[in-house]
């Protein structure tokens, strides 16, 4: 989704050829968005051995491709695949990425990219450990959810409810950067008891994410397991929980009240005024999330409160916060 506003305007005077991978949480999107990607390959899931021979399929299957096509330049999301191929074949590559914590990726795609494109609040030498020079890294001022949500339509007027939702996205437990040991479960149970009135619901990553919550908490809980469209299943939540990831990016710049769950190896814990206006997170330090004041008392909890790019936050109104004060107390 990130691509599809770029692949909007450049289509308009140049020939573009999208390429993706057999994988669920990517290919279950495609029907939101405008583009028809090719499917090239697959994803190799958990397991390192099947992680690396899907990954050299998928780059002979690209290096074919892409041969055939003789692309001028290429763009990506800092695909290792991509990243190899490119350079392999003198092409010029234009990565992009907000992810520096994912190390595993980083290495095996920065040696290899021309230019690496980042938002402004994370600093270059994040990056330059993997091999690439700071003058090739060039940072632009927005947060790349914010161009997701750019694409967003407006939606039709909210349904009056007295019920409050909370909704809850898993941690990317297939991701080469996260803590094995997920507390995703431990914290489903907390809000399950303190928040019986209120209607719970799991957006899963993967079909294991998904029996393990039903097994555990069966009627309690609300599972989502197919890709849904962010903008209708965010436009009718009151507190969003998310284990990382671009919704919850998303879900702090629409102004849900968010609380972000960092399951990366390298815990990161800030506290900071919620409601005081800042220039840049980097005043507060580092974020696990760009873009975002991060509030927190204990590790690897934050509550996420975003700030427009002219540096003003995004008020919520008191319920919210007292709401999303209670339910991060509890966690």
């Amino acid at each position: 989704m990130f691509f599809e506003y770029f692949i909007q305007k450049l289509r308009k005077q140049h020939k573009i050829v999208s390429t993706t991978r057999k994988y669920e949480q990517v290919n279950g999107i495609r029907k939101f968005g405008s583009i028809s990607p090719i499917i090239i390959g697959n994803h190799g899931g958990k397991n390192k051995v099947d992680k690396l021979l899907a990954s050299l399929k998928r780059s002979k299957l690209l290096t074919e491709k892409i041969e055939k096509n003789k692309p001028d330049l290429l763009i990506s999301f800092c695909s290792p695949e991509a990243s190899r191929v490119a350079f392999g074949l003198g092409i010029p590559h234009i990565s992009f990425s907000d992810s520096p914590h994912a190390k595993a990726v980083m290495k095996l795609s920065l040696p290899y990219v021309t230019k690496l494109l980042t938002p402004w609040v994370i600093p270059k030498k994040d990056f330059q450990e993997f091999g690439i020079n700071s003058r090739d890294i060039i940072q632009y001022r927005a947060i790349d959810a914010g161009v997701i949500i750019k694409n967003y339509k407006k939606s039709k007027q909210k349904k009056l409810r007295t019920q409050k939702v909370i909704l809850i996205r898993p941690e990317e437990s297939e991701a080469a950067y996260i803590d094995k040991k997920s507390k995703t479960a431990k914290i489903i149970k907390k809000i399950v008891k303190k928040f019986p009135d209120e209607k719970k619901i799991v957006v899963t990553r993967y079909k294991d994410q998904s029996d393990e919550i039903r097994r555990d908490f069966g009627k309690n809980i609300n599972i989502l397991s197919k890709p849904v469209s962010g903008r209708e299943l965010l436009s009718n939540v009151d507190c969003f929980v998310g284990s990382g990831g671009t919704m919850t990016a998303e879900a702090g710049l629409l102004g849900i009240p968010t609380i972000s769950i960092w399951h990366a190896r390298t815990p990161r814990c800030f506290f900071s005024n919620p409601l005081k206006p800042i220039r840049s997170s980097r005043q507060h330090g580092q974020c696990g999330l760009p873009g975002f004041i991060q509030s927190s008392t204990i590790p690897e909890l934050s509550i996420s409160t975003p700030f427009r790019i002219d540096g003003s936050t995004i008020d919520f109104p008191c319920g919210s916060f007292r709401f999303l004060r209670v339910l991060a107390t509890i966690l």
